[in-house]
């Protein structure tokens, strides 16, 4: 009996073997996330399915390798890939009508995770321990632990362990420490058991076991007691894993990001679907925060719905961009991304004002302007003004005061002027100042249709683009289109070269854009003491900044404040609007009568912004 029944046994399972195969992948096994990284290299959000990064067994440390091998499979590199114990647990548990028990290798978990599904079933692990039998031949050592540490669940989203490392550490796998790497490998047997930040028992249970398993690397002769010895302090984990979401501002960020990497490398949003991209953004953590903050803080201040009808639906949308390269540092685009999908710092539909009129001032500057209705062009500076007959009158003497009837361009663009600048647009000629606009970097397509209303700001450019737009003035006419990212890697190879940049183009001439600029930071410091509400001793500090502004005279639904240095090109606007709806609100009582249609505001999200920026930057040098 004894003998027929081995050697029935041994037939079935010789049956088995044979008509069992290696199955394909499953898809889940080799799909990954697609990274975001802040300017600074730290992980801003992983997106995708599955929160995973695939790697190399050679990026992850040994310590970490040696923690999850003495927590798992102590015999992994001697075994034949299965457990005879395990298996007959299985199904013993099984037949008695209990859930399957575990005792896997490390083998047959990569099999079950790499092949198979999840089901705890006595047919799943007899086909898991044949496979397992047939991929330890088939396969190294080597790469049976690369693939489990690349599909295990460690808890917190993550699937394998680079994903782990930054859930609960913020940072990639490669740093661990063998502390950190002894707590990664205990979430194996169930995190949501040993996740220490989920209760007082769970933390108990991770730090024993996270004791056990450097003990076991000591007994297994995988770490020496000295090596034990530096390592008795808990290695507390972060409290919340990396995000995986795209709330707050992060999906702003992504949707600007996605974009750029669309047009510029040609890839499709099924290429990104597909996941595995490591995306290195121009994002600055925290030029990011100070303007997210800057603009709740205003929001909070100053903005009451509940006071004032006028108040609701109010959105706003910022963009600060680096005059130099055209690096996309921080933007705003809304209050949440998976509340408001629309990117308020990104979007085409509100109209700038008289935060335009600097273009047409440049185009002025530089093609001259007619003298009269059939006279010849004539030059212009920022000192012209129009006499009562309508004609520009250059410079001579004393230049007409602010609270002349004439004033100058450079003083007609601190005040608002709207009729000089009308004026101007049609004597430069409207198709100069749309080219001069576009060589300054603002969009084609964003452009108003060349009317007499033109040149006082119909056209509706982005927050990012006028940020652009004025860093060109401060950047002595070189022109940067923004960008946001400088690098995307796939597969540990570079994709669409993001690392090499076209230089700058010239757009003004140097005198053009200074003068422009010039003109701009007289505005700047007017803006400080007109706008109610504004530090000025914060403003001042920025040091000279080139500020464009709706004022007073702007009638259309929107507010804008664009400040500019030779580091930082900001712009903010304001505007309302329903969601579904098209048409923009009326800005008139917005915050309250003496708001001059909510102008007031952006001016002070960009000072409380920059305040916060310069604080740092000087907190920075001190250090």
């Amino acid at each position: 009996m004894f003998v027929l029944g081995a050697g029935g046994t041994a037939g079935l399972f010789a049956y088995v073997y044979a008509s069992v195969d290696i199955p394909d992948e499953n898809m889940a096994a080799r799909q990954e996330a697609n990274i975001y990284y802040w300017s600074d290299g730290t992980q801003m959000v992983s997106t995708g399915a599955l929160n995973r990064t695939i790697i190399r067994l050679s990026d992850v440390p040994g310590s970490a390798q040696n923690a999850v091998i003495a927590a798992e499979n102590e015999s992994f590199y001697r075994d034949s890939g299965v457990s005879f114990k395990g298996l007959a647990r299985a199904v013993a548990s099984t037949v008695q009508g209990k859930e399957t028990q575990g005792g896997s290798t490390i083998t047959q978990q990569y099999v079950k995770n790499t092949y198979l599904s999840q089901e705890k079933t006595v047919s799943r692990k007899a086909k898991e321990f044949v496979i397992a039998l047939k991929v330890d031949r088939s396969k190294s050592k080597q790469e049976i632990l690369q693939g489990y540490l690349n599909t295990s669940w460690f808890g917190r989203g993550a699937y394998g362990i680079d994903a782990a490392a930054q859930a609960y550490y913020g940072i990639p796998a490669k740093q661990l420490n063998p502390s950190q790497s002894a707590l990664l490998a205990a979430l194996l047997k169930g995190a949501e058991l040993y996740d220490p930040s989920a209760g007082p028992k769970n933390h108990e249970r991770a730090r024993e076991r996270w004791a056990w398993i450097l003990d076991r690397q000591v007994a297994t002769g995988r770490m020496s007691r000295e090596e034990r010895e530096r390592y008795r302090t808990f290695p507390e984990p972060l409290k919340k894993s990396t995000s995986t979401s795209l709330g707050g501002q992060t999906g702003y960020l992504v949707d600007v990001v996605n974009k750029y990497i669309k047009q510029r490398a040609l890839l499709t949003d099924q290429d990104l679907a597909h996941g595995g991209y490591r995306i290195h953004t121009t994002f600055d953590k925290d030029r990011t925060r100070q303007l997210t903050k800057a603009v709740e803080n205003v929001l909070e201040r100053d903005i009451d719905p509940k006071k004032r009808e006028a108040d609701a639906h109010v959105q706003v949308g910022a963009a600060s961009v680096r005059p130099s390269d055209g690096a996309l540092l921080a933007l705003y685009g809304g209050p949440d991304a998976t509340k408001r999908f629309v990117n308020n710092a990104d979007t085409a539909g509100v109209p700038a004002g008289s935060a335009f009129k600097p273009f047409v001032l440049a185009a002025a500057l530089r093609h001259g302007a007619r003298a009269s209705r059939d006279g010849e062009r004539q030059e212009v500076t920022s000192g012209s003004h129009y006499g009562d007959d309508g004609t520009l009158v250059q410079p001579s003497g004393d230049a007409p005061g602010p609270d002349d009837a004439h004033p100058t361009l450079r003083q007609a663009l601190a005040t608002g002027g709207n009729a000089t600048y009308a004026r101007l647009g049609r004597d430069v000629g409207l198709e100069r100042v749309r080219d001069t606009a576009v060589a300054a970097g603002l969009l084609r397509d964003s452009l108003a249709p060349l009317d007499d209303t033109f040149p006082i700001g119909t056209s509706t450019p982005s927050a990012i683009r006028v940020a652009a737009g004025y860093g060109t003035f401060v950047n002595r006419g070189l022109q940067n289109d923004p960008y946001s990212v400088t690098k995307l890697v796939k597969d540990g190879r570079s994709v669409g070269g993001f690392e090499s940049r076209a230089k700058a183009s010239r757009a003004l001439p140097e005198g053009v854009a200074t003068e422009v600029a010039d003109s701009l930071r007289e505005a700047g410091e007017r803006s400080v003491g007109d706008a109610q509400g504004v530090d000025e001793r914060t403003a001042r500090a920025v040091g000279p900044f080139a500020a464009g502004r709706t004022g007073d005279q702007d009638r259309l639904r929107s507010a804008w404040f664009v400040g500019s240095t030779e580091e930082l090109s900001t712009a903010v606007t304001m505007f309302r609007t329903k969601p579904d709806e098209p048409q923009l609100l009326p800005m008139s009582d917005v915050g309250g009568a003496d708001s001059r249609r909510g102008s007031v505001f952006p001016a002070r999200i960009w000072t409380d912004y920059m305040g916060a920026y310069v604080a740092s930057r000087n907190s920075r040098g001190k250090s």
